[in-house]
């Protein structure tokens, strides 16, 4: 053997021999890495709690944890008889009884996704004074109706039941007097939850006013849209459950005797067929506040008009995000040029505190046709926001007073 040969060997019995001699189970105790176990039992329980002992609660981030409304609890209702609330958002999935683009069943979600800088502690605006989240109502987000996408009778259904289901658990707050809205409105004399409906596309409240009906009756509408969606339907062969649509919901509704005849659109500004379109939708019970009222009328003149139509009668709010301009908000299904602006609508919303309302929707939120800022997404969460503190308030907020004290 060579003397190379004679310093490889030795090179690899110097590298392995301290391996071997530590695998050597024969008499010897073999010493953790970690060294002997020297904590106490106190402090592998701080250790266990370290995260809670130095920082407290895992809170969700404005842009962290699950996606519900405004971060609030999220509890499949539909299926938990023990989840108890005043108010419910209840998203409704449902997008094929559109006309032109579909994308409204991702609507639900979008809304939610637009809401994760919404939270409960900071729900306070200097528009309404209040915090909706604090004012003695539980408020939960009831997830979605699980709607069949293959087959709109079954679907309808389906969101009627749901809607029904929901609308007759007993309230959290019914021994609360200041909590009472429905009360003295309710054919049965009882309290009832009231739903915001994330839509989908405007179909949804067909079966909305079905479930509605069953607990109050026929009710007014305030319908806020670019269209009348009362049209008796659409041209070509048809089928009883084709008539169902996002344009014509209203007119079933109108012959089913959903509705009474006090009910009022804003915001209208779509290409009609002629006056016979308005004859038409005026027989189905409505009165029309179009686009360009608000630059001959004023906001305020709007609001009256609105209050005077609806009275003291039960009223269902139901809100397409295309009656604001597609500028602002581009993310729907049939946009057309020339709406209301954001805040035009949020001060003609709160202008309608007080009135007498069983429920309320946004609908028509397509999120692929949406900016990559989510600005449709954005601005329908601020309106839903909106929704919860009119359901909330009883009295017309006030404007905010100023001090005519020179500051200077």
């Amino acid at each position: 053997m060579h003397n190379n040969d004679l310093g490889v060997l030795a090179f690899v019995a110097a590298l392995f021999l301290p391996l071997i001699s530590c695998h050597d189970h024969s008499g010897h105790v073999q010493t953790p890495l970690t060294g002997p176990d020297s904590h106490s039992s106190s402090s592998t329980a701080t250790h266990k709690n370290e995260w809670l002992a130095k920082y407290g609660p895992q809170i969700d981030q404005t842009f962290s944890g699950p996606l519900s409304f405004s971060h609030l609890p999220y509890i499949r209702c539909l299926e938990d008889t023990s989840a108890g609330f005043d108010i419910a958002l209840l998203g409704m999935p449902f997008d094929t009884g559109v006309s032109y683009r579909p994308g409204a069943r991702f609507g639900p979600y979008g809304i939610r996704s637009g809401s994760r800088r919404q939270r409960e502690s900071r729900g306070w605006t200097l528009s309404w004074q209040t915090n909706p989240y604090a004012q003695g109502s539980r408020i939960i987000d009831c997830g979605d109706v699980p709607v069949n996408a293959m087959d709109n009778a079954l679907a309808v259904d389906q969101m009627e039941v749901a809607y029904s289901t929901l609308l007759n658990r007993p309230v959290v707050s019914k021994d609360d007097p200041s909590m009472s809205f429905t009360k003295n409105i309710a054919k049965d004399g009882v309290e009832h939850p009231r739903i915001v409906s994330l839509g989908g596309d405007h179909t949804i409240v067909l079966p909305i006013l079905r479930a509605l009906n069953k607990v109050y009756g026929p009710v007014s509408v305030i319908h806020f849209d670019a269209h009348l969606d009362t049209w008796p339907g659409y041209p070509g062969a048809t089928t009883e459950q084709s008539r169902i649509t996002h344009g014509t919901f209203f007119n079933i509704a109108h012959e089913e005797k959903l509705m009474r005849n006090s009910s009022v659109h804003a915001g209208i500004r779509c290409k009609l067929a002629g006056l016979v379109d308005l004859e038409h939708d005026q027989h189905v019970g409505f009165e029309v506040i179009s686009t360009d009222d608000i630059d001959d009328l004023g906001i305020g003149e709007i609001i009256r008009r609105i209050r005077s139509r609806i009275g003291d009668s039960p009223v269902y709010l139901s809100f397409d995000i295309d009656v604001i301009d597609p500028g602002l908000a581009p993310a729907t299904g049939t946009p057309e040029a020339g709406g209301w602006t954001t805040r035009e609508v949020k001060r003609i919303i709160r202008g309608l505190a007080g009135l007498n309302f069983v429920g309320v929707d946004l609908v028509e939120v397509a999120p692929a046709y949406d900016t990559n800022a989510e600005v449709t997404a954005t601005v329908a969460a601020d309106l839903v926001h909106d929704f919860l503190s009119m359901l909330m308030t009883k009295e017309l907020p006030q404007p905010r007073r100023r001090s005519t004290k020179d500051e200077l």
